[in-house]
Parts: structure tokens; sequence; C-alpha cells
């Protein structure tokens, strides 16, 4: 297991979320203070808290942002390319695990907030989601990334 890989899985098991465990570990490399990272990815786990998108592939979106995004007003070639590198990641990771929806992943939906908290739920959250945030990290190390 990579380094970051086991970083992230510590942040999991320490009771971040997906998404704060996944650009907590790449956050400062690209620019940005842990803790503020994971503030900012606080909102994310859960799907957005609804089963939406899972958190682990929001974090890692958002170290693709961090790492390639664009900041220059009109620089339509760098958004294009930090679009790309999302689409690879999107795609990859959907491709290994058949999408990227929450409540998909875990085979429970949770769209509503006290559905986080039924014992399905967990379950699924302690066997599930500690492997989708390795995946992440695995997915985000394996792409390429111009300087």
């Amino acid at each position: 297991m990579s380094t970051k890989k086991e970083q992230a899985t510590t942040l999991f098991s320490n009771g971040y979320n997906c998404a704060q465990a996944v650009i907590g570990v790449f956050a400062e490399e690209n620019g940005l203070d842990k803790n503020t990272a994971l503030k900012l990815a606080n909102g994310f786990g859960g799907g957005l808290r609804h089963g939406e998108v899972c958190g682990a592939v929001s974090g890692a979106v958002l170290a693709i942002g961090l790492r390639c995004g664009f900041c220059v007003e009109r620089d339509f070639s760098q958004k294009a390319y930090c679009n790309e590198k999302t689409i690879e990641f999107i795609n990859r990771f959907r491709e290994k695990h058949g999408s990227i929806l929450c409540r998909d992943l875990l085979g429970i939906d949770i769209r509503c907030p006290i559905d986080h908290t039924t014992p399905e739920a967990r379950a699924a959250h302690k066997s599930i989601c500690g492997e989708l945030v390795a995946s992440a990290v695995e997915v985000y190390e394996s792409m390429t990334f111009e300087p």
C-alpha cells in the first residue's frame, strides 16, 4: 500500500470523512494547508450527506483542482486541462467500481440524513468506505499530470 493510501485510510479510521481523507493527503503538496482542506471537504462526505457523488471521488476532484485547476481569468486551456483530468479520474474510478454515487457503491439508499445512522449504513461505511478512500488515492496517484 502506498504511503498516501495508508495516510488516507488512517485519516478515515480516525473519524474524518471520505472526502477529507483523500484531500487531506494531497492538500499540502498542492499548496493548501491540511487544516483548511479538511474544513473545506467536511460537507462532501456521505455523498454530500445525501448519497450522491462519493466523498472519496469529491476529495480526489478537489485534489485535481488544486493540482491543475485554473485561476487566471480566461485561461481556457488550463480550465480544459483540469476538466480533462477530472473526467479521466471519474471514468477510471467508475470503471473500477461501477459507479461514483455513494448510495450505489454502498448498496444502500442514504438520501436522507437520518439514513446515515441505520445499522446497515454504519456497517457499509465500516466495510466499504475505507476501501473506496484507498482506491481514490490509488487512481489519483496513477494519473500523470503535466508540470
